[in-house]
């Protein structure tokens, strides 16, 4: 299939341009005839560049003018036209005159979404396909941005709780460079000539400063090396299996990790069920939607053993990382018709594990840091001033 641009003329006079996929331009051609279009012209498009996904801020706004649209009864092809005059990107607003050509061609919603999915989030289409046939699309897409703006918060807050250890110990770093390049150097004019009659605190601190700019050098390759394998694993999923194993293992920033990837997991499928999915369906968009492994793994197994006529609580007894509770949660909510709302709540619970061991991630590490960097300090002090300490003991006796 190849893309062609193409000028017609509708059955009322008006001009129109747009693509669409097509074997040929003669299929084409026949394609916008069956559409009750008269062909001018119908050309193979150029080849372009794969476009990047929009940007969370700009969905979550471009989305929420959707559902005022679609809540207000206006036909979204003359929405989509007014959403263009308050939109700021380019890349943006051209893609929304792209919707509108299409569904002013004649194109469906879900079509013209689907299209252009690697543009939106994973669940996009299959929300808007929901929206529609159930008539909800306003409410559907008010749910979505709810969603949205829930994952981005947890989403940040677990990037606070890692990116927060990691400042630290760089301050911590730049800190013990500075005391021993540009403050124990001094010292050994004065501590030079003494040799062995030093202590060996004092000595052992020299030899440090001696080498302390090879040692962050060498710190740094490390690191760098370390970075360069952690960007090569994501290529494989055995790789990124393996990341997230690693990262689910650390001490409380695991569980911040854990529970905010189930945070995201749970609230994907109460927005899915609320669309009328089935849940082996929900199960794999919800866990692509998430973006991990470990846990498109684990809802694959679960919807294998669901479509295989099991009760969901048997399902997961395979998994590790997807709790029971998730699973006797799910079926007591569908055995009492309220899937949605506990899964609501299971989402909300996540979140507030992953807020309150973020919380204690920065309470007992901030006084660790301290301890570490204080005792760093101490240790180049007692180190630089016991010669002195002694020979003063010595002049006074």
């Amino acid at each position: 299939m190849a893309t062609f641009e193409y000028q017609a003329v509708t059955r009322g006079g008006r001009m129109m341009k747009g693509t669409l996929e097509a074997a040929s331009a003669t299929q084409a051609g026949e394609i916008l005839s069956e559409m009750q279009l008269t062909v001018n012209t119908v050309e193979k498009a150029p080849r372009q560049r794969p476009a990047s996904r929009i940007g969370r801020n700009e969905f979550l706004l471009f989305n929420q003018q959707l559902a005022s649209i679609a809540k207000a009864g206006i036909p979204l092809e003359r929405g989509l036209r007014e959403l263009t005059a308050d939109i700021e990107s380019k890349s943006l607003r051209k893609l929304v005159n792209e919707l509108a050509d299409d569904l002013e061609s004649g194109t469906s919603i879900e079509d013209a979404f689907d299209k252009r999915r690697n543009m939106f989030p994973p669940l996009y289409s299959h929300i808007l396909q929901a929206g529609i046939k159930t008539g909800r699309l306003g409410e559907m897409l008010t749910s979505l941005n709810h969603h949205i703006e829930a994952t981005n918060t947890t989403r940040r807050i677990v990037m606070e709780a890692i990116s927060y250890p990691l400042v630290v110990l760089s301050l911590a770093a730049v800190l013990s460079l500075l005391i021993f390049k540009f403050v124990v150097v001094h010292f050994r004019a004065i501590l030079g000539n003494m040799g062995e009659y030093l202590p060996r605190i004092t000595r052992f601190c020299l030899s440090i400063s001696d080498h302390i700019v090879e040692f962050w050098i060498w710190v740094g390759v490390l690191i760098a090396a370390f970075i360069l394998i952690w960007l090569l694993l994501k290529n494989f999923r055995s790789g990124r299996l393996l990341q997230e194993a690693f990262l689910m293992k650390l001490p409380v920033l695991g569980r911040v990790y854990h529970r905010g990837l189930l945070g995201r997991l749970t609230d994907s499928i109460a927005l899915l069920v609320g669309a009328g999915c089935d849940m082996p369906s929900c199960l794999r968009l919800s866990a692509g939607a998430t973006g991990s492994e470990t846990m498109i793994r684990e809802s694959e197994i679960i919807a294998r053993h669901l479509e295989q006529g099991e009760n969901i609580v048997e399902a997961g007894m395979g998994c590790s990382k997807i709790p029971p509770l998730l699973m006797y949660s799910m079926q007591l909510g569908a055995q009492r018709n309220e899937l949605q709302d506990n899964l609501y709540s299971l989402s909300e619970m996540y979140a507030q594990q992953v807020r309150t061991n973020q919380a204690r991630l920065q309470a007992f590490l901030m006084p660790i840091m301290l301890i570490a960097v204080g005792l760093s300090i101490a240790f180049v002090v007692i180190a630089m001033f016991m010669p002195m300490v002694g020979m003063m003991n010595a002049v006074s006796k």
